[in-house]
């Protein structure tokens, strides 16, 4: 079988499911027919995305981390999954300060163990305007809400605000979307739904991966979006499908902070 003997980590952020390799002394390429059989949840471990621990690329960081989706391609930024590659630094003393730095496949990343399982992070600044985005624009057919904002967290995202969010068309957007070559890297579509100034409702279709129960750097860029319209304090509580998030944005100029759970499933080992 293929990975026979590999050892694995099965971890959760708000719902948002990984498994966790242990790449440090192993650096041998990964396939995509191996990332397409561990994803599997029927035939194989399952999981949103994949996250690989490698050695730091540079101090004073204590470790470096790919991210990888289903359909085996690469990911830039996760933010349930920074949690989860935190707890597990965390848990196996690669750091017994309370803040540390590690290596995202977008930049360095801030953590802060508040608790075993109460993780804060610190991503990029959201962006805008850049290259892996195209200018914010309205969908046809045009309504008040069909108007979607695009913001890069290091990865790319159209958020949307819809009335109610139960009633967003999610695959049927986040299909349109990821297909129409709008997004030169493809798309995370967030469907954000305003419950007051503290608090929103969302859902995302991830890029390689469909609908998901959580996904924190779309947390992050909804709230962005939200706050550069005015319409959203600093500190905003982000309720998804799996759990709640709660994201801290100051404003331009500034890293989005995200703070979460980041729990362990279960560890184990293919079978040959």
């Amino acid at each position: 079988m293929i990975g026979s003997g590999l050892r694995f980590c099965k971890m959760q952020g708000a719902g948002n499911d990984f498994v966790v390799l242990d790449r440090r002394e192993d650096p041998t390429p990964l396939s995509a027919e191996l990332i397409a059989f561990l994803a599997d949840r029927r035939h194989g471990v399952g999981f949103d995305q994949l996250l690989t621990i490698e050695p730091p690329s540079s101090s004073p960081t204590v470790l470096s981390y790919g991210i990888w989706n289903t359909d085996g391609t690469k990911a830039a930024q996760c933010g349930n999954g920074a949690r989860c590659v935190a707890a597990w630094a965390w848990r196996h003393g690669m750091s017994r300060q309370s803040s540390f730095w590690m290596d995202s496949p977008s930049g360095p990343v801030q953590v802060w163990i508040h608790a075993a399982a109460d993780i804060e992070v610190s991503l990029s600044q959201p962006a805008f305007a850049a290259a892996n985005l195209p200018p914010e624009r309205a969908i046809e057919p045009a309504m008040p809400w069909q108007k979607y904002l695009p913001v890069s967290m290091g990865n790319p995202h159209a958020v949307i605000e819809v009335p109610r969010v139960d009633d967003a068309p999610v695959a049927e957007w986040g299909a349109a979307l990821q297909a129409s070559g709008e997004f030169p890297e493809g798309v995370n579509v967030g469907f954000v739904e305003l419950v007051d100034r503290r608090r929103v409702r969302l859902r995302v279709f991830e890029r390689g991966v469909g609908e998901t129960l959580a996904c924190g750097s779309g947390a992050c860029a909804a709230v962005a979006a939200m706050r550069r319209d005015g319409r959203v304090d600093a500190c905003v509580d982000v309720h998804l499908r799996g759990g709640t998030l709660r994201i801290n944005w100051p404003g331009v100029g500034h890293p989005v902070h995200m703070r979460g759970p980041a729990l362990f499933v279960f560890e184990g080992e293919l079978c040959a």
